[in-house]
């Protein structure tokens, strides 16, 4: 949840960060959206890599790594929030990797402990509503 949540968040802030020339109006929306979360992930394949160039009048710089540790670690006050419980605190863990510092979740997991503990050890503060929407 968090990784799909911070690829969002980093698609909508990187083009103020990053020029993105796309070839004219033939480059649909989602396809811009894909090539921005390309471009973060920064793991494509060379088949993908040379189909994502297509894209570009002009290819984007890759961030260097400093720049790169720098624009992550402006993402602060992010909150999280999730239709089903956190059962484990590697999800906490991960959380912190991204700024976030307010969880919201309906709880009801047997670790709610463990995940409570996690965000009081990072200054994480979490609400649980004791509503789940996520039904299987």
């Amino acid at each position: 949840v968090c990784v799909c949540v911070c690829v969002w968040l980093y698609v909508v802030t990187l083009c103020y960060l990053v020029v993105f020339s796309f070839v004219g109006v033939c480059v649909q929306k989602q396809e811009r959206i894909n090539a921005r979360v390309a471009f973060i992930n920064d793991d494509m394949t060379e088949v993908e890599r040379k189909h994502w160039l297509c894209l570009f009048d002009e290819e984007p710089q890759p961030l260097s790594v400093d720049e790169r540790k720098e624009w992550l670690s402006s993402f602060t006050g992010v909150s999280l929030s999730s239709d089903a419980f956190f059962p484990f605190r590697d999800n906490i863990d991960q959380a912190t990797k991204h700024g976030v510092s307010f969880i919201v979740q309906p709880g009801g997991s047997v670790q709610d402990d463990g995940v409570l503990a996690a965000c009081e050890e990072y200054g994480i503060a979490m609400s649980f509503t004791a509503l789940r929407l996520f039904h299987h």
